[in-house]
């Protein structure tokens, strides 16, 4: 029992972690600049 409430600590921790760090990353979508996108791909 302690083994399964140690794992899901850590997975709950890794689990914060990550959010965290995409909200501090500015994890989010760009637009395109398409002055750089060539003109045989727009």
């Amino acid at each position: 029992m302690f083994i399964v409430i140690l794992l899901s600590a850590v997975a709950l921790w890794g689990l914060i972690a990550t959010v965290v760090e995409l909200r501090r990353d500015g994890y989010r979508p760009v637009p395109t600049d398409w002055n750089r996108v060539p003109a045989d791909r727009r």
